[in-house]
């Protein structure tokens, strides 16, 4: 007796089909856009969980400068105003790609993420400028255990900042060639959770290692 009629026969043994059996479903497996969101959510969340590792970190060793130079003394507030500025501007203008991607508008889908972009790599640059100017004058990661916490903190967050860039890059030549298909926007939709979650970070590290820095 093959698999099928086995099958069958367990079906009209319990009353029931074997589709409609508890735990095998009705439906067949879930779609890609579920199991990828998923995926992705869970990428999320083991990425806050490091940087959750990184704060703690920080708020341990902050005190520990080794008479070096303390939080207020390295601090540019202005630079880091307008870091913080330019990263929540980027956070804007990417949910503005999401609504002209939804659209289906390959003009403004593109004009916006390119503004994303730009504001990142304006972003990267006063971080490198911030942490050259550091190692220049004697001032790097080696310097105090603050420092190096310092450094692991920000400078994780700007390479995944990088990353986020060249992902970007590759959304808008998706986007350019294949047009809005589903994948390409179950992408940019992970993209932009990925974007919106390291300005996230971003106000964390803004609000933790900066503001209190500068007062303390």
């Amino acid at each position: 007796m093959n698999a099928a009629v086995l099958d069958e026969d367990r079906g009209h043994g319990h009353g029931r089909t074997p589709s409609s059996a508890p735990g095998h479903g009705t439906g067949g497996p879930a779609a890609k856009r579920i199991i990828v969101g998923y995926g992705f959510w869970i990428f999320l969340i083991s990425d806050i969980i490091m940087f959750s590792a990184l704060f703690t970190a920080y708020a341990v060793l902050a005190p520990a400068t080794a008479d070096g130079p303390s939080a207020r003394q390295i601090f540019d507030p202005d630079s880091v105003a307008i870091e913080t500025a330019c990263l929540l501007l980027s956070s804007f203008t990417c949910g503005m790609a999401s609504i002209a991607a939804s659209q289906r508008s390959q003009k403004w889908t593109q004009l916006a993420l390119l503004v994303t972009g730009l504001l990142g790599f304006v972003f990267l640059l006063l971080e490198l400028r911030e942490f050259h100017g550091l190692v220049a004058r004697g001032d790097g990661p080696g310097r105090s255990a603050f420092l190096t916490a310092f450094f692991t903190l920000v400078g994780c967050h700007g390479l995944h900042v990088t990353a986020g860039l060249l992902w970007l890059g590759t959304m808008m030549a998706q986007f350019y060639a294949k047009g809005f298909r589903r994948d390409i926007q179950y992408r940019y939709f992970c993209f932009s959770l990925f974007w919106h979650t390291l300005d996230i970070i971003w106000v964390a590290i803004f609000g933790l290692v900066y503001l209190v820095g500068l007062k303390l």
